[in-house]
C-alpha cells in the first residue's frame, strides 16, 4: 500500500505518524511524508517588500525540510516498534499551495492508496464556520483517507458502517485486504431507514408497522451477514449489528459504547454542491465520531 502522511510539526500530526504502527501488520510498500507550505499569507507583504517575503518563504522551506527529516525518523521508529522488517520505502516531499488541495493533488500525483493525517478536531461551531483541514481534504481526496483523532498504535476493535452500496462493499474489501491486523475484531453495523414515519405509526397497528418494517430489516440483516461471512473467511472475527434508527446517531452511539479504535465507511465522490455545503453523511461522521475515522474512496480500494 502506498501511503501519503501529511505532517506539520504539531502533536496531532505526530499522531498520524505514530498510526503507521497500527498499519504495519500489512507492511506498507511506500510511505511519503508530505509537508505543505502555504505561501498565501506572504502575498500581501510580497508586493510591499518582496525581499522580506522571499526570505520568510525560504525560512518556512528550511523549517519544513527539518520537520520532514524528523518525521521520517519518527515514521521509521513507528514501523520498527511494530516488528516490521525495514523494507518500506520512505520519501519526503515539500510542496507549496493551499493545504487541503495540495495534499489531495500530491496524493493523486503519487498514486497513493491512502492519505494519513492527524486532526485536532474543531468544535462544532468553529469547525462549521472555518472547516478543519481534515474535513477539507475529505471533500477533495482522490483516494481513501485516515484521520487520526487520538493516539492510535494498534487496531483491536474496528467498526465498519455499511449500507447496500458499492462504496460500502469497497470499504469492507479495503479493510480486509489493506488495513486489518490478524488480531483485530470487527463490528459490522448498519442502520436501516424505517419506511414508517412517526406520524404514520400513530395510526397503524403494531402488526401493520411490523409488516412494513420487517422486509427492510431482513434486507439489512442479509447485507451484514453476507459481509460478515467475507471477514470470517479471511480469519477475522466479525459481529453483525442491525438497527432501525437515525443513521448518524446509531453509528456514533455504537462507537462510543464499544470504545472502538477506528470507524470505517465508504464514500462516493462528492459533487461540487456537496463540497460547498459539506452535507454528506461521511463528513458528518468525520466531524462527530469519537474515534479515528477511515473514509474509503476511489477505484483503487
Amino acid at each position: 500500500m502506498r501511503i501519503v502522511c501529511a505532517v506539520d510539526g504539531s502533536e496531532y500530526a505526530q499522531w498520524g505518524i505514530q498510526a503507521l504502527q497500527a498499519l504495519a501488520g500489512r507492511e506498507p510498500e511506500h510511505v511519503v511524508l508530505l509537508h505543505v507550505v502555504d505561501p498565501s499569507p506572504l502575498q500581501a507583504n510580497k508586493r510591499k517588500n518582496p525581499v522580506a517575503a522571499n526570505r520568510a518563504l525560504a525560512a518556512l522551506d528550511k523549517a519544513g525540510k527539518f520537520l520532514l527529516r524528523e518525521a521520517e525518523r519518527s515514521a521509521r521508529v513507528a514501523l520498527s516498534q511494530a516488528s516490521t522488517a525495514p523494507s518500506t520505502q520512505f520519501q519526503t516531499v515539500l510542496a507549496h499551495g493551499p493545504l487541503a488541495k495540495t495534499i489531495a493533488r500530491q496524493a493523486k500525483r503519487l498514486k497513493a492508496d491512502l492519505i494519513l493525517m492527524g486532526s485536532r478536531g474543531l468544535s462544532d461551531i468553529k469547525g462549521f464556520l472555518l472547516g478543519s483541514t481534515s474535513r477539507q481534504v475529505a471533500a477533495v481526496a482522490p483516494c481513501s483517507l485516515l484521520v487520526v483523532k487520538q493516539p492510535l498504535t494498534r487496531l483491536s476493535h474496528v467498526a465498519l458502517a455499511v449500507d447496500d452500496s458499492k462504496p460500502s462493499r469497497a470499504a469492507a474489501r479495503f479493510l480486509r485486504t489493506r488495513i486489518l491486523p490478524e488480531s483485530a475484531a470487527v463490528s459490522i453495523l448498519t442502520s436501516a431507514e424505517s419506511p414508517v414515519t412517526d406520524l404514520a405509526a400513530r395510526y397503524l397497528s403494531e402488526s401493520q408497522v411490523a409488516s412494513l418494517t420487517e422486509p427492510v430489516m431482513n434486507r439489512a440483516t442479509s447485507l451484514v451477514n453476507g459481509l460478515r461471512e467475507d471477514f470470517i473467511k479471511d480469519g477475522y472475527p466479525a459481529t453483525p449489528h442491525v438497527r432501525m434508527n437515525h443513521v448518524i446517531d446509531t453509528i456514533v452511539k455504537h462507537v462510543e459504547a464499544e470504545q472502538d479504535d477506528l470507524l470505517v465507511f465508504g464514500s462516493r465522490e462528492l459533487t461540487k454542491t456537496e463540497r460547498l455545503h459539506l452535507g454528506s453523511v461521511s463528513e458528518t461522521l468525520l466531524r462527530h465520531a469519537p474515534c479515528s475515522v477511515l473514509i474509503v474512496r476511489g477505484t483503487r480500494a
